[in-house]
């Protein structure tokens, strides 16, 4: 059955959704508050492209869809919900695609469930450039058994995790407390190290420690997705530590892990790894490279 599909937030995961739908003969409209002006050049391109519509509004975006998508900054969850409500069909399944708490997403559910629309939360379960549209993802809520079908077949990997909404937007967050904390810990630890001469002492005795880790590979990796989106994964983790607090608990490590995600997208902006936008941006092959560069601003700052 042909489904008209309506994307919203037309950043990196929204492009790539768009893509592989678009491949399958799928009709999507996509809307992004950045498509206005300059910094939508690139959407407006991709999209021209790639036969995506654009929309001028959220409630013009979800009018008549079927299925639509949020795909946000992890802030944006319950905003996106309410901005769309307006023109939601009746019906109409409503996948939130975002990094939010629990909290969030159930508060979400409830603008999109009162205007007759079906909520249904998402978890993403890793990073998407690696799997695209079949990157894991859990499903939650009360309708969440009623999409499973209709979302793999349209090629996502999706399954569900609960009828309670929650339930699978928690499993997300307390795996990125682990995930977004290690790519914090490696960045301060490494950079460190890199400062005293002793990152080849430092990576020998992780190697010991943990044989089954590259660290070197891992480094690199690390940096550059943080560099390259340090901005929305400092927002996704002041969402894990909305969890960890949800849950009674006081959360020292996450909210340590979001100061150093957004401080490292400030000297992204500054345009200390390049220029944004470019090839070369953040593409070092080497995590070095981008510690040197990191220590460098360090002993210019007052």
């Amino acid at each position: 059955m042909a489904m008209t599909i309506a994307l919203i937030g037309y950043g990196e995961v929204g492009r790539i959704l768009a893509e592989d739908l678009r491949a399958r003969g799928e009709s999507v409209v996509a809307f992004d508050l950045k498509l206005a002006g300059d910094a939508g050049a690139a959407m407006r391109e991709h999209a021209s492209k790639q036969g995506i519509a654009l929309a001028a509004s959220h409630a013009d975006a979800v009018r008549g869809a079927d299925l639509v998508v949020s795909a946000v900054t992890a802030s944006q969850a319950v905003p996106v919900a309410q901005a769309c409500a307006a023109g939601l069909e009746q019906g109409a399944f409503f996948l939130d695609f975002n990094s939010a708490s629990p909290g969030a997403k159930i508060g979400a559910a409830k603008i999109v469930n009162a205007v007759g629309a079906r909520y249904v939360e998402g978890a993403v379960m890793t990073s998407v450039p690696p799997y695209r549209i079949k990157v894991p993802l859990l499903l939650g809520g009360p309708d969440a058994a009623a999409l499973e079908p209709v979302l793999n077949a349209l090629g996502f990997a999706a399954r569900v995790a609960s009828e309670k909404l929650g339930v699978a937007s928690a499993t997300k967050m307390c795996r990125s407390v682990m995930i977004k904390g290690l790519e914090a810990m490696v960045i301060e630890s490494f950079t460190t190290a890199r400062a005293y001469g002793v990152e080849d002492a430092v990576l020998a005795s992780l190697k010991e420690t943990f044989p089954g880790i590259d660290w070197e590979k891992q480094a690199s990796y690390f940096f550059q997705r943080v560099i390259e989106h340090g901005r929305r994964r400092s927002e996704e983790v002041r969402e894990v530590a909305e969890t960890v607090r949800e849950a009674g608990l006081t959360p020292w490590s996450a909210a340590g892990t979001a100061e150093r995600q957004a401080w490292v997208a400030d000297l992204a902006d500054a345009g200390l790894f390049g220029t944004k936008g470019t090839k070369a941006f953040a593409r070092s092959a080497d995590w070095r490279t981008e510690a040197d560069r990191i220590l460098d601003h360090v002993k210019k700052t007052p």
